[in-house]
């Protein structure tokens, strides 16, 4: 209830509507509390109708504005663009929860089911063989999001999607704000870099560490593998977390692709706003 009513005063002001003489508006205690349960449990918008007896266009409406607030209102709040210290707290995380040292995140996409586009093609048919858009994240070691890329082609590889994303090419220019890079601990050797860890699928890059083919591999790159799957598993975790909360991701998401962003927006700053308050 506390992170509800604290939420709940961050939207109010973009929620509220004015009466007229015709009818009533919905409060926006109730444009939040459709939203979050249609989020939540990924009930149709008819089954929402016999729940909250309004209608299904209504409950629509709702719904879409209600994410569009949580994305214009939360944005800067929960999931900032990162600056130099913050990257330092994060690398600092990972050291301690998975003794990963300079580690500022790890990297991975997830298929979101989506209605397919009209006109689209097969751009959005996956190798799972449904629709759906990827959203591309790069998450800490509190399982929260840092940066995320969302509507890429379903069809598209995760190292396209990542190399042709505002992040990808921010960090290609070094334009993220990354610390210098620092010797590792208990090393005498030169300075590392800080490094975004990920799985086969993205590319070796100075900023961008994978782990080493499967094939032919010694114990130094076996542990190696291992020790980097330790702090990849984050956002897998992210991932699952996410998908818990919100199970409105465990079914095809049935709306024009501009309004499932949305909703896939508002929850990934829900997933941050929620896993805040846990912490704090």
């Amino acid at each position: 209830m506390e992170a509800f009513d604290h939420l709940l005063v961050s939207l109010h002001p973009d929620l509220s509507f004015q009466d007229t003489s015709m009818r009533r508006c919905i409060s926006p205690e109730q444009r939040l509390i459709v939203t979050l349960r249609f989020l939540a449990t990924g009930n149709s918008f008819a089954s929402l109708h016999f729940e909250f007896l309004l209608g299904i266009s209504t409950i629509a409406g709702i719904v879409c504005h209600t994410c569009k607030v949580i994305w214009q209102r939360l944005r800067e709040a929960v999931m900032p663009a990162p600056k130099a210290e913050d990257w330092l707290w994060i690398a600092e995380g990972f050291y301690q929860s998975a003794q990963s040292p300079n580690c500022i995140g790890a990297l991975d996409g997830k298929h979101i089911h989506v209605k397919k586009p009209p006109h689209s093609g097969p751009r959005y048919f996956n190798y799972k063989q449904y629709f759906s858009v990827v959203l591309m994240a790069l998450a800490d070691s509190n399982y929260r999001f840092v940066i995320v890329d969302i509507r890429a082609y379903g069809s598209t590889s995760d190292s396209r999607i990542f190399s042709a994303s505002r992040m990808g090419e921010r960090l290609r220019r070094n334009q993220l704000a990354l610390p210098e890079p620092s010797r590792l601990p208990g090393s005498a050797g030169p300075p590392a870099p800080f490094v975004i860890v990920a799985d086969e699928g993205f590319a070796l890059s100075p900023h961008m560490m994978r782990p080493f083919p499967r094939r032919d591999l010694d114990d130094r790159k076996r542990i190696f593998n291992y020790r980097l799957t330790r702090a990849r598993r984050y956002v897998e975790c992210a991932f699952g977390i996410l998908c818990t909360k919100w199970r409105v991701f465990l079914s095809s998401i049935q709306m024009n692709l501009d309004n499932a962003t949305l909703v896939i927006q508002a929850c990934v700053l829900l997933h941050n706003f929620t896993r805040t308050q846990n912490l704090a």
